[in-house]
C-alpha cells in the first residue's frame, strides 16, 4: 500500500481527483487530495496574502499533521510548483515526486517563468476583486475547459472552477536544498500534445528511470483519463 498526496493545479480543488482517488483507494492505497487555500471549497479563505508559499505550507502541514512519511506527491499543472516546494521543506516525509502534466521548476523560477506565454494570456484576462488580482475565472483564460472535450466532463468541471490569485503564479520558488529535491525519485505523466514543447532536461530523470509516460488526452487528464492516470500511479508505487 502506498500513500499518495494529490495536489491540484490552478483554479481547481481536491475535487478534481475524485475519479483517480476512488480507483487508488479501491486498490488499497491511502489517498489525500487537499484543496489549497483560497480555492474550491476553501475559496472563502481567499485574501491578499495567498501566494505560492501559502500553498506549499498547506501541503507541508498536511504531511506533518497526518503523520505521513514516504509519501508520493503528485502535482498537476501549477501543482508541480507546490510539490517541489513541499518536498524541499519536508524532505524526510517525501518518497517520490510525480509531475502530472505539470511545471517542473528550478530554484528561483515562478510559473510565469516556466510558462510565460500561457501565464501572460491568463493575466491579460484577469481582474482585481476585493483587492486581490485574480486570473482564470470560470470559463475564461487561454484554456477555458482545461483541455476537456466531453460535454459531461465539462459540465462536471465548470461549476467547481474558482479564480486563482495571480500572486501564486508570479512568486518565485525558493528552495533551500535543490540538489536533495532533485535526488528524490521522480516520474512524469504528461499529455501527448504537450510533450514536444517540454524541456528534455526536465523529463530526463524520469525518462532515465523508465517513469515517463504520455497519455493522449487534454490537460485535465485526471478528469478525462482517470483509469490511465491511476494505472501509472499504481506502477510508480510498485517500483
Amino acid at each position: 500500500m502506498a500513500t499518495y498526496v494529490l495536489v491540484h493545479g490552478g483554479s481547481h480543488g481536491g475535487w478534481c481527483y475524485q475519479r483517480v482517488a476512488r480507483i487508488l483507494r479501491a486498490d488499497g492505497h491511502e489517498v489525500y487530495a487537499p484543496t489549497l487555500t483560497g480555492l474550491g471549497e476553501r475559496a472563502h479563505l481567499l485574501g491578499p496574502g495567498v501566494d505560492l508559499d501559502t500553498h506549499i505550507t498547506d501541503v507541508v502541514q498536511l504531511l506533518r499533521y497526518e503523520g505521513l512519511f514516504d509519501a508520493i506527491l503528485v502535482g498537476h499543472s501549477y501543482g508541480g510548483m507546490v510539490i517541489t516546494g513541499a518536498a524541499d521543506r519536508a524532505l524526510d516525509r517525501v518518497g517520490h515526486l510525480v509531475y502530472l502534466d505539470a511545471a517542473t521548476p528550478a530554484n528561483g523560477q515562478s510559473l510565469a517563468d516556466v510558462a510565460p506565454e500561457l501565464m501572460a494570456a491568463s493575466r491579460a484576462m484577469g481582474r482585481v476583486v476585493d483587492g486581490v488580482e485574480l486570473v482564470n475565472f470560470p470559463g475564461e483564460g487561454p484554456m477555458p475547459h482545461y483541455g476537456l472535450t466531453d460535454p459531461d466532463d465539462i459540465a462536471w468541471l465548470a461549476p467547481k472552477i474558482t479564480p486563482h490569485p495571480w500572486k501564486c503564479f508570479e512568486q518565485p520558488l525558493r528552495l533551500k536544498d535543490e540538489a536533495a529535491v532533485r535526488a528524490l525519485p521522480q516520474s512524469q505523466i504528461v499529455c501527448t500534445s504537450t510533450l514536444p514543447f517540454r524541456d528534455p532536461a526536465d523529463l530526463e530523470p524520469a525518462r532515465a528511470a523508465g517513469r515517463l509516460w504520455d497519455i493522449d488526452t487534454g490537460h485535465d487528464l485526471m478528469v478525462s483519463e482517470p483509469e490511465a492516470v491511476a494505472d501509472r500511479l499504481d506502477r510508480i508505487a510498485s517500483t
